[in-house]
């Protein structure tokens, strides 16, 4: 899998990721992301002196990413375009590695990550979880790929300080329950030391068997889950009857940052929104 591909006249190097870009052109370039949340990242490490904008919708889940036709144009026009992974967004990664000279960073492709790689346990295959943005650490080493993609200086996207207090802040809920409507918060989960939750579908969104079903059920129940939470992309039908099931309050959670700005400072306020949200289901 092709981590980097040729952009303009400078060849990028697979060895150290980089492209070597002349910093008085920079303001003229624009780096395309597949989903919301990459944007965030982007935009944090790049600053104000690059344009970043992404192809995702605001009521298209990142796992069912299609290709409208201004997308595609903005996809000609990138100078980097920037996708969680091949395995994540398989329709998106077609049609960018079609595109000659065309750079392109694979974020799951990154060491930090397993470089992509199926992770076998016995007779079954398991991938990496996509859903890597939650973790700040993992979204300071994605900043700094993007950074070194553009020659500049590297420089963390949101702090070990912030992290830090943000860890405090979870303390007292580290370890209560609850249900998710899918498998998205494994990231953030080991990020902040919390419970990964009880998904209602695996983590691609797909939906699970009776018998899934009916131990998530009986987990939650003996468990003591405080609330189910609903993303603002999915229809919310699962999450309403079991919350009916269960007598559990509904709490609105948005991993893909729908209502976060674009700004330098954007990630950052993105994470500590999804931390308030994660403290009101147990509030």
């Amino acid at each position: 899998m092709v981590l980097w591909l040729p952009l303009l006249s400078n060849a990028v190097s697979t060895e150290d990721a980089s492209v070597s870009i002349q910093t008085n052109v920079m303001p003229e370039l624009l780096v395309i992301t597949s989903i919301k949340p990459l944007a965030l990242i982007a935009q944090a490490a790049l600053g104000n002196s690059m344009n970043v904008e992404f192809l995702q919708s605001a009521n298209q889940s990142a796992h069912d990413l299609t290709l409208s036709a201004s997308a595609l144009d903005k996809i000609h026009r990138a100078s980097l375009i920037v996708l969680v992974g091949d395995q994540f967004e398989p329709r998106v990664a077609k049609v960018v590695e079609g595109i000659p000279g065309k750079a392109l960073l694979q974020v799951l492709d990154l060491p930090i990550f397993g470089g992509g790689v199926d992770v076998h346990e016995g007779m079954h295959q398991q991938t990496v979880d996509p859903h890597v943005w939650l973790n700040p650490y993992s979204a300071n080493v994605i900043g700094h790929a993007i950074q070194s993609a553009f020659g500049v200086s590297q420089r963390d996207i949101i702090s070990d300080s912030q992290i830090e207090a943000l860890k405090k802040n979870l303390e007292p809920v580290g370890t209560l329950d609850y249900i998710s409507h899918h498998a998205v918060l494994g990231h953030f989960a080991k990020a902040f030391n919390v419970s990964a939750g009880m998904p209602i579908r695996d983590s691609n969104g797909g939906h699970k068997g009776a018998r899934s079903q009916f131990l998530l059920r009986k987990a939650a129940y003996n468990g003591g889950a405080q609330c189910v939470f609903v993303e603002p992309q999915y229809a919310d039908k699962d999450a309403l009857v079991i919350a009916g099931e269960l007598n559990l309050p509904l709490r609105t959670i948005d991993p893909q940052g729908i209502d976060a700005p674009l700004t330098e400072n954007g990630y950052a306020q993105f994470i500590q929104t999804l931390v308030v949200q994660f403290q009101a289901c147990f509030a």
